[in-house]
This record gives structure tokens, C-alpha cells and sequence, in this order.
């Protein structure tokens, strides 16, 4: 009877040792799971915050004053629907709440990933010599390619194209001067420059737009509500 009594004792032994392994291991598979959720949460609260781009605001296109603390730079592509209606639709509200304020400044740059070899680039050389020559009319120009924006899957932005819109607009530049910079890929480095300051930085698209340096994500740059908000932020901590 004795030894009976001994190997129950044995079985509810051994039990309560496969409890206590089972509870072990569930404890340290839960405590597992904490630390690393408290690691990513540390990563995520306490990494650096990116590094400003840096971006030559008194050599590219800018609408707003210079002393604007919180400067806007949105890369573009004029053959991108995308940009046609982050500049046509959110830039008016931006312009009319923050820059005209003397709050916020918008600066332009080139990057011609559609049709890189044609009229992406022909648009560009053509905005650059624009710019060069009286920067007022550039951001006439700068609408008018947009509100004129074709099907990006053709080649419509030629140089004869990109000429007679000058024209129709009575830009007041030299036309024969805009014609020759197209042709003669004047202004190639500035957009080569711009180009590959975009892609070095592997942005991946167009548009893409920077807040003080910082590329805001599509979330943030293609809602309107959402980029004043980011707007504000920044102008907060200006303060």
C-alpha cells in the first residue's frame, strides 16, 4: 500500500513540476514580448530626428518672404498628375492662409522622373529659363503648365509647345532666349543638380515635399488639412 502511495505521490509530482515549467515559460515568453514592444516603443519615441536637407532657398524659385521661419520645398515632375493637383488645388490654400501672412514661404525644384529624356526635362530647361529671366512670370508659367498638363503617357511638353505657351501668356521674357535655353539645354546642370539631390535622398516620387529640410510623407503633404497642421507645428516650435 505504501509503494502504491508513493508513485501517486510521484505522479502528482511530477504534475505540478510540468505546471510550474509551463507557467515559467509562459512568463518568459510574455516578459520577451514586453521588452521588445518597450524597445520599440524607446526607438520609435527617442530616435534622432532626421537631418535637414539642404536647399539653396536664394536659388530656386520662391514665392514668400526670405525670412519666412518655416520654408516649404516640393520637387515636381510637370508631366505628374499628382503634382498637377497638389499645386493647383493645396498650394492656392497654403499660399493664401500661411504665405501671403509673410508666414510660410514655397520654394520650387525640378525633378523630371516621367519622361527624363523628353519633355519631362524640356518642361524643366524651360521653367529654368523662365526663372532666369524675370522670376515673377515664372510662377505664371508654373501654373500654366499645370492647368495646361496633358496625358502623361504622350510626349506633349516640346519645345515649340513649351514656347507657344510663353507666348499665349505674354510672359515677359525673350522668347528667342527661351527657345535657344531649351534647345541648347542650358540650364541642364541646375536640373542635373536638383535631379539628383531628389534621388540621392531616394525620394519616391513626385511630388515630394520638404518642411524646413524634413520630406513630409504623402499622408502629410497630399491633404490639405493634414499639411497646415504640419504647418502649424513647425510654427509653434519657431516660436
Amino acid at each position: 500500500m505504501q509503494k502504491a502511495q508513493s508513485k501517486a505521490e510521484i505522479k502528482k509530482l511530477r504534475q505540478q513540476q510540468e505546471l510550474k515549467r509551463k507557467r515559467n515559460k509562459k512568463i518568459l515568453v510574455w516578459s520577451t514580448v514586453v521588452v521588445v514592444v518597450a524597445l520599440i516603443v524607446f526607438a520609435f519615441v527617442f530616435q534622432p530626428k532626421p537631418k535637414p536637407i539642404a536647399i539653396d532657398y536664394d536659388q530656386v524659385p520662391t514665392l514668400g518672404s526670405a525670412d519666412a521661419k518655416v520654408k516649404l520645398a516640393e520637387f515636381v515632375d510637370f508631366k505628374c498628375p499628382t503634382c498637377q493637383a497638389f499645386s493647383l488645388s493645396i498650394l492656392p490654400e497654403i499660399k493664401k492662409d500661411y504665405v501671403d501672412k509673410g508666414l510660410v514661404s514655397i520654394s520650387f525644384l525640378n525633378y523630371p522622373i516621367i519622361s527624363p529624356e523628353s519633355d519631362s526635362t524640356y518642361a524643366a530647361l524651360a521653367a529654368q529659363s523662365v526663372f532666369h529671366q524675370n522670376e515673377d512670370e515664372f510662377w505664371k508659367y508654373y501654373d500654366a503648365l499645370f492647368q495646361n498638363q496633358q496625358d502623361e503617357r504622350t510626349t506633349w511638353a516640346t519645345p515649340e509647345y513649351l514656347v507657344n505657351l510663353a507666348k499665349n501668356l505674354k510672359l515677359q521674357i525673350d522668347y528667342d532666349t527661351l527657345k535657344s535655353d531649351i534647345d541648347n539645354q542650358t540650364y541642364k546642370d541646375e536640373v542635373d543638380a536638383q535631379y539628383e539631390l531628389a534621388s540621392s535622398h531616394r525620394f519616391p516620387g513626385t511630388p515630394t515635399v520638404l518642411l524646413n529640410g524634413v520630406q513630409l510623407t504623402d499622408k502629410q503633404a497630399l491633404d490639405t488639412d493634414r499639411l497646415k497642421a504640419e504647418i502649424d507645428k513647425a510654427l509653434k516650435e519657431a516660436e
